[in-house]
């Protein structure tokens, strides 16, 4: 989509002042996370891939901490039809991928895909740069705390088929975690929540935090599910 309201990602920053106590392991994790410790898929050291962003929103809702998701439309050519968070790649306005382009990404693309006012969004944190062979993307996730949360939804309905927010601990419920196996034969975290499987980079990334922040509970890793699974 071309439409965009600039003025709301001049001046981007990233900063942990005022942050709710809770996030004080993601911060933590943020900062002491080393990339290998997130996937075995980094960069390649020739600087190939193309540039993304994606933004992992973390909100306070009634049952508490949330993650603001989206799920793509199906008919969508690539990853039709799969939760991920809001992100696409860097456009040239978004400025320098190895400065605060990710940043200004990360933003953009989720307000044109989930209708997010950024201007409530405080970034606190940026992981380290991930790598998706398939597709060729290297992806930088972008932290942001929802200061000021502002109505959501779906934007276009030819990319995106909703806008949702999962609970953490829904995220952290054993009974809601599961195992898939592509037909390549990777194997990966899922989660089964809002009627949606999350699988694939978005999961892992999740997977990690929860990991990491200490908020991992023992589950059963043996317990598979298939990737067409349906609620």
């Amino acid at each position: 989509m071309a439409m965009t309201r600039a003025s709301h990602t001049e001046g981007v920053t990233l900063s942990k002042d005022g942050l709710p106590a809770w996030l004080d392991p993601v911060v933590h994790a943020v900062e002491t996370v080393e990339p290998l410790q997130l996937s075995r898929f980094l960069p390649p050291a020739d600087g190939a891939g193309r540039q993304s962003a994606v933004l992992i929103l973390f909100g306070e809702g009634d049952r508490g901490p949330e993650l603001l998701l989206m799920e793509r439309a199906s008919s969508l050519r690539s990853h039709a039809g799969q939760p991920s968070f809001p992100g696409g790649a860097l456009d040239p306005e978004d400025g320098d991928p190895k400065g605060d382009g990710p940043l200004r990404a990360a933003l953009r693309e989720a307000e044109e895909e989930t209708g997010l006012d950024p201007s409530g969004v405080q970034l606190f944190g940026v992981l380290p740069k991930l790598y998706i062979p398939v597709s060729g993307f290297v992806v930088t996730p972008v932290l942001g705390w929802w200061r000021e949360p502002t109505p959501v939804g779906v934007v276009d309905p030819n990319e995106t088929a909703r806008v949702f927010t999962v609970p953490v601990a829904d995220l952290t419920d054993p009974d809601n975690r599961a195992t898939t196996v592509h037909p390549s034969g990777h194997r990966g975290p899922a989660f089964l929540v809002e009627s949606a499987l999350v699988w694939g980079f978005t999961a892992g990334i999740i997977d990690r935090i929860l990991h990491y922040a200490g908020w991992e509970r023992p589950w059963d890793r043996e317990k598979q599910v298939p990737l067409d699974w349906r609620a």
